[in-house]
């Protein structure tokens, strides 16, 4: 096994998907190390499964700061400081400034509540149900500067039923959100997919 990937991750709330990315790396043969969680939040979950992972945590407060472009100069500060080669965002509720993510386009992932190009955005699973559809999902992307319009790294499919809410959609939704994250992870680590000619290829 060859050195592997050190990986941030990016969080705003309880680290669910955190939580299953750490679980994925204690396998020796996986290709990425999760060395970093950093918060904008400082009283989110998701720090103490961090903590309780012996995985360095911080919070940077993006109240703290007076532009997006400050508070996300100071993300870049940390993750270059630990050395890190890829994000995965995991919950991050922020939108970042055009100049972080050009910077690390390519090399950082989200993971959407549904199957993109559709529903965009917040309240995704209302705007599932609301819309009638009878299957959702979710989306591993890179990143780029249009909310929610990277290039498609990985998907998997949910059925939606007629009696779903917005709590029970979620629920099957981030079942299938707890497998697909770390399979995408492992396929960039690895350099089995890349951004390119704004793409994600596989290789």
């Amino acid at each position: 096994m060859t050195k592997k990937v050190r990986t941030a991750v990016l969080i705003s709330g309880r680290g669910s998907n955190l939580a299953a990315l750490i679980a994925a790396c204690r396998d020796k043969d996986f290709p990425a190390e999760i060395v970093l969680v950093i918060s904008n939040v400082e009283t989110a979950e998701g720090l103490s499964v961090a903590a309780a992972a012996h995985i360095s945590a911080r919070t940077i407060s993006h109240k703290a700061y007076a532009t997006r472009e400050d508070f996300d100069s100071a993300i870049d500060a940390a993750l270059s400081e630990a050395d890190i080669a890829l994000i995965c965002e995991a919950g991050f509720m922020r939108i970042h400034s055009d100049v972080f993510v050009r910077k690390w386009q390519g090399r950082m992932l989200n993971i959407h509540p549904s199957l993109l190009p559709a529903f965009k955005g917040i309240r995704v699973h209302q705007q599932v149900i609301d819309a009638g559809v009878r299957i959702s999902g979710c989306t591993v992307h890179f990143v780029v500067p249009e909310l929610d319009s990277g290039p498609i790294i990985a998907q998997a499919a949910v059925p939606v039923y007629p009696e779903d809410t917005p709590a029970t959609l979620q629920a099957r939704v981030l079942v299938e959100e707890h497998k697909l994250y770390p399979a995408a992870l492992r396929l960039v680590a690895e350099g089995k997919v890349v951004l390119r000619d704004g793409k994600a290829v596989l290789l």
